[in-house]
């Protein structure tokens, strides 16, 4: 007897307009807050009273205006702005950032899916700027950019010491503008360049098509506010066509809105299992369920990974091992496991702020860690080359042996 997914349209969730108060790559919203404190020039330089010595703040301020160079060129609003940045830095988190009025608006850009530039997924790791995922078809993944490559030089420009933020806005540009890369591999003896087109970039969402006859391949690009209808919609498909089967794909996975990686969780474990939970610096977790029909509680799943997939699509493929023990296949995932706080200040500025970090349902952390696979199985560059996949082949093996276990206890 086949075990074939069952798709029941009345009681499927699919998250319509909850997003603003959603998560994005681990970044919380519906938590914005403005502060008391409005700076116009430097009247209220005592506004808030905090308990520290402002005076050698206040001397520093007054020399840099009265011996710089380019004083003149700067606003008292800029002086501000920069001791903002001064004061993020000060945690040396490269996820803890400032965006003035300006880069707020392009930082809103990238969590509404469209923007311009390479189409990758950058962050900081050991100081180093590296890529975290190219996106599906575009320039960056077109370039043979890969998850893992560290860019050394943006247009001839080192990029030691440069944050995120920085990094984004020199790569971004004009879209069939040029940007140069210096990259280097973990395999490569020496560094190459990347010569890249801009483009405007669409976030992909999710790919599906049955393998095999019998198994839902299921490529998921991006935790957004489309991957629950699509993924519906792909359960739909696989319903009609008799899959007995899953491969879920997260190789490349940037990320993106949490309560779609727990709405998604809900379709594979029990309503109300604890998907992950955020721990705060007092120690305090919140722990967040599963709440969907769990219309694939008893189909058979296994999950690729690789250093491209983080935050989300860890969160994901952690709680599907923890939970219902879905292998993980592939490579060590990128380990970003902590929460953004976005916060709205009073001039348009945002501050984006680490709170807290995610815990497995087992108790694993996976920020600065990763998750192991449960088999390892490398794509090298020649296998892109030839375009082999045999991560994919591993996966679509390993399922054919889950489904003939399933057939087997039925």
């Amino acid at each position: 007897m086949k075990r074939k997914i069952a798709v029941f349209a009345a009681v499927i969730l699919i998250a319509g307009a909850i997003f603003g108060g959603g998560f994005f790559g681990g970044f919380e919203y519906g938590l914005t807050q403005t502060r008391n404190i409005v700076v116009q020039g430097v009247s209220n330089m005592d506004e808030g009273n905090p308990d520290a010595d402002f005076g050698v703040f206040w001397e520093a301020w007054q020399t840099l205006k009265d011996n710089h160079i380019d004083a003149k060129k700067l606003a008292d609003q800029d002086f501000i702005y920069g001791a903002i940045k001064g004061l993020v830095g000060s945690f040396d988190d490269p996820y803890t950032e400032f965006f003035n009025p300006e880069d707020s608006e392009k930082f809103a850009e990238d969590l509404n899916g469209a923007f311009g530039g390479v189409g990758m997924e950058i962050g900081i790791r050991n100081d180093q700027l590296l890529v975290v995922a190219p996106l599906k078809d575009t320039p960056a993944a077109r370039a043979g950019i890969l998850a893992g490559d560290m860019i050394l030089e943006i247009d001839g420009e080192s990029t030691s010491g440069l944050n995120v933020q920085a990094a984004v806005k020199k790569i971004r540009g004009e879209p069939g503008t040029v940007v140069k890369l210096q990259i280097i591999r973990e395999s490569w003896s020496a560094s190459r360049e990347f010569a890249v087109t801009r483009e405007i970039i669409t976030v992909p969402t999710l790919d599906m098509e049955i393998k095999d006859g019998n198994i839902a391949y299921i490529q998921l690009y991006n935790f957004n506010e489309n991957a629950n209808p699509f993924f519906y919609r792909a359960m739909v498909r696989a319903s009609e066509e008799d899959a007995e089967g899953v491969v879920l794909d997260l190789r490349n996975n940037p990320g993106g809105f949490l309560e779609v990686a727990v709405d998604l969780a809900g379709w594979f474990v029990e309503r109300g299992a604890v998907v992950v939970s955020e721990e705060d610096a007092r120690g305090e977790r919140k722990p967040l369920q599963a709440r969907g029909n769990a219309a694939l509680l008893d189909i058979p799943v296994v999950v690729l990974v690789n250093e491209g997939s983080a935050s989300a699509s860890e969160i994901l493929a952690g709680a599907l091992r923890d939970l219902r023990g879905v292998k993980l296949i592939g490579e060590k995932t990128f380990g970003k496991g902590t929460v953004q706080q976005i916060i709205h200040l009073a001039d348009d500025s945002t501050l984006k702020i680490t709170i807290a970090h995610w815990v497995l349902p087992k108790g694993t952390i996976i920020d600065k860690n990763g998750l192991e696979p449960d088999i390892e199985v490398k794509l090298t560059e020649k296998d892109i080359e030839a375009k082999r996949d045999p991560q994919l082949d591993r996966a679509l093996a390993e399922i054919k042996k889950e489904i003939e276990k399933a057939r087997a206890q039925l």
